[in-house]
């Protein structure tokens, strides 16, 4: 019976005793591995993925998919940024815009992000194109209209640079002093997941997602309107993009039109070994968390020990390969 204990617990947690197999012979490796300043800065990194991983969660969790996230990320860091200069810059990307409030450009950003989700939810919802399709083409569309935004004159796809203080202080400043102080972008992160967990766990949207993702026509028959869920949901993930976006110009002080490149493969995979099911229907916001901070922790301590950004890559689509196969073993073995 023990056995049979041990051999459920390891199929249930694998993938965890692995990546604690792989961080601890990192710290093996490199003892430094294990301060205060490593942490912080793995929760600085980790906070716009954490942001964008909440999003695609709600997109996975009603059995969908969203390929378009990174680069709504992209489009919106550079909307953010190219409002948010320095009256004197030399390469201003607005010359004769005058200086707003910072927070019109950031609402302005997130607004397109939301938009840019609205039209997924609706072309998966109203023209029941798959959501691997749709978010595809949307991918490729937001791309388009952000390098043709970012090469318009007088920028000419300059990386846009020299961003106003007040901004970059959203993404570098910091509560306390030292290496216990908490990064604004941190707390930010924090308040977002708060939110996103209300709503997955307290609210009539979060319940119909579950559903949704669960058995679609069951859903259908007991009176949702999985139509209009769909959209709704699809608008807070790119909403949710959206904040990533500006958090992330903030964070870096600036953005091109390749900001985001590739993020919603690193969110899904984060989802995934957080737990939530490929399949829909299951998923957690502690979970989501969690999987961020491992690969972050992953890809911080790979690169901290030396390890080829290459090397990265195989090792985190083993780990991504690793968790889809265990999460459908488990889904097997409850049917």
């Amino acid at each position: 019976m023990n056995v049979k204990k041990a051999q459920s617990f390891i199929t249930q947690n694998a993938i965890y005793i692995v990546l604690v197999i792989l961080i601890m012979g990192i710290i093996v490796y490199e003892p430094s591995f294990m301060s205060i300043n490593t942490l912080r800065d793995v929760l600085i990194q980790s906070s716009t993925r954490v942001i964008i991983a909440l999003g695609v969660a709600f997109i996975l969790i009603t059995a969908g998919t969203d390929l378009s996230a990174g680069r709504v990320v992209g489009f919106t860091a550079v909307i953010s940024a190219s409002m948010l200069q320095i009256p004197d810059y030399s390469r201003r990307f607005f010359p004769d815009l005058p200086q707003v409030h910072v927070l019109l450009p950031i609402a302005i950003a997130i607004v397109a992000g939301l938009l840019c989700g609205l039209i997924n939810g609706i072309i998966v919802s109203k023209l029941n194109v798959p959501p691997f399709i749709a978010t595809l083409g949307t991918m490729l569309i937001v791309y388009g209209v952000n390098s043709l935004y970012f090469d318009m004159d007088p920028n000419q796809s300059q990386p846009i640079g020299g961003l106003r203080p007040d901004f970059t202080k959203i993404g570098s400043g910091f509560i306390g002093s030292g290496q216990y102080s908490i990064p604004y972008i941190v707390i930010i992160a924090i308040v977002v997941a708060a939110i996103v967990w209300v709503l997955f766990n307290k609210t009539k949207l979060g319940k119909n997602m579950y559903a949704i993702g669960g058995n679609m026509q069951a859903a259908k028959v007991s009176g949702i309107n999985v139509s209009k869920n769909l959209i709704y949901i699809y608008a807070i993930a790119g909403a949710l993009y959206g904040l990533a976006g500006v958090l992330e110009a903030a964070r870096t002080g600036g953005a091109t039109n390749n900001y985001g490149n590739m993020y919603e493969l690193d969110a899904i995979a984060a989802c995934v070994v957080g737990g939530v099911s490929t399949t829909g229907g299951i998923g957690t916001v502690p979970g989501v968390l969690v999987g961020v901070i491992i690969f972050t922790l992953i890809n911080y301590g790979l690169t901290f020990i030396g390890i080829s950004p290459y090397y990265q890559l195989i090792i985190k689509g083993l780990i991504i390969i690793a968790a889809v196969s265990f999460d459908m073993r488990k889904y097997s073995s409850k049917k």
